[in-house]
């Protein structure tokens, strides 16, 4: 068994903190011990939700309060890697960032995060209790506190090209199961000239390949981890999921797969390459969108099944106020604002009702312009987001939370060096046992240090 100043160690490298070269280079502008005054720096991911604020906040925010907002924006993988160095290290370096519901915890628990119970309480117009409930858990501490404020909420679901399922004679059922999605990619493979039948995420990366991957996981049966921690990744489940996974990408998938994450199969779908897109429910939005060749020419349905009776995973990108912030309340105020309902009807005006970062609101679903907008997706995100159930996610005992992720600090660097071994398997440079085995492998090391503390 490791010692406990191990697993310390072990901890921190596990959030994301990547070699000192590479941070000090990605760092460099933005001030070691951040701006003070009337500045604030955050660090978020590039989405384009997050794109479009950049656009919204000089113009609205920082004219009516007079704060000025430094932005970072950074890919997925990248912007973790960063995060997890300024937070772990409480450099003070970013006053916010976009965390997840993954990270929330872990960073409460290790007091990286300042609570915004206070916060709230006082701020009356931000009207905490409207924030979904499935959302407002998932960023608790263990002491019942608040440590993060969703921008955006989301699910997974099945997006699919309806006027190619017409003109081909293939019917979406109402609640597809993923044997006959995979019957459904191969005959809408080809169907428009440079077309695949789906498009599901191969690029490496725990919150990339493996977001999908485990809620598959989790249908056909199988668990990263049994009740008492023990590895379970070459278990049946976890091996069928991972086979069919591999299997329906590689034969009907998009050009490339093994580099393809989020952005990569968005841009393929709005383009016309990709009859399916099995992903989040926020890249409806886009798909949408008034510019978007696509627009209301996609159908949307749960998640795929199996063994399970749903199976779209929870998760948000939120807004955490770094602990060693100089900037507090400055900060707490650019928050507060972008995740208000004001912000969501400043993006339904400027934007487009498509655009606006739902999912995390009961209200916005009862905004007459979102509903008419949102018609053919806002209902089935909403249900997504609700029903979705951390705590029993599968057909098995779980130790701790997590529909595609496991909550604990070492599943983000475990999640993406599986991934790196799946992506490898897609890229057809080894065999899905050969991957699994390592990954198998990965995972013991883990259940060495947690066997027996499930909860």
């Amino acid at each position: 068994m490791r010692s406990r100043s191990q697993r310390r160690h072990r901890t921190r490298a596990a959030i994301g903190i990547g070699t000192a070269t590479a941070l000090l280079s990605a760092c460099a502008g933005a001030g070691s011990l951040g701006t003070g005054g009337d500045t604030i720096n955050i660090l978020m991911v590039n989405n384009p939700q997050m794109v479009e604020l950049q656009k919204l906040t000089a113009k609205h925010f920082t004219k009516e309060t007079g704060i000025k907002v430094k932005f970072t924006t950074l890919p997925e993988n990248d912007v973790r890697d960063k995060i997890g160095q300024d937070f772990a290290n409480q450099a003070g370096q970013y006053d916010a960032a976009t965390i997840s519901n993954y990270e929330a915890p872990i960073y409460a628990k290790n007091e990286w995060l300042e609570p915004l119970d206070r916060y709230t309480k006082k701020d009356k117009a931000f009207d905490q209790e409207d924030i979904l409930p499935s959302l407002r858990e998932s960023l608790t501490g263990e002491d019942g506190k608040m440590y993060a404020q969703p921008f955006y909420g989301e699910s997974s679901f099945l997006m699919y090209r309806k006027d190619v399922f017409e003109e081909k004679g293939l019917k979406m059922p109402a609640k597809p199961t993923w044997h006959e999605v995979a019957d459904l990619a191969a005959k809408a493979d080809g169907a428009e000239k440079g077309m695949k039948g789906i498009c599901l995420r191969g690029l490496p990366g725990w919150g990339e390949m493996i977001a999908p991957l485990t809620s598959m996981v989790n249908t056909f049966g199988g668990t990263w981890f049994d009740k008492d921690y023990k590895a379970k990744l070459t278990d049946p489940g976890f091996r069928k999921a991972t086979e069919f996974y591999v299997k329906l990408v590689r034969e009907h998938g998009e050009a490339g797969a093994a580099q393809s994450g989020y952005a990569e199969c968005l841009n393929n779908m709005t383009q016309g390459k990709s009859a399916m897109w099995y992903d989040a429910t926020a890249g409806a939005g886009s798909l949408e969108a008034a510019k978007s060749p696509v627009k209301g020419k996609i159908g949307y349905v749960p998640a795929p099944t199996v063994k399970t009776e749903s199976s779209g995973w929870l998760y948000t990108w939120a807004w955490g106020l770094q602990k060693a912030s100089r900037n507090k309340d400055k900060t707490w105020k650019f928050i507060s604002w972008a995740s208000s309902k004001e912000y969501e009807r400043l993006v339904g005006e400027e934007f487009g009702w498509a655009n606006v970062p739902a999912g995390k609101r009961a209200s916005t679903y009862d905004i007459p312009q979102y509903k008419k907008t949102a018609g053919a997706f806002g209902e089935v995100t909403r249900k997504a987001i609700t029903e979705a159930d951390p705590r029993d996610p599968g057909v098995q005992e779980r130790p701790t939370i997590g529909i595609q992720f496991v909550d604990i600090p070492e599943f983000s660097d475990l999640g993406t060096k599986v991934s790196q071994e799946l992506s490898a398997a897609i890229a057809g440079r080894q065999s899905v046992d050969t991957a699994l085995k390592k990954s198998q492998q990965l995972a013991e090391e883990i259940s060495e240090d947690y066997e027996g503390r499930g909860r």
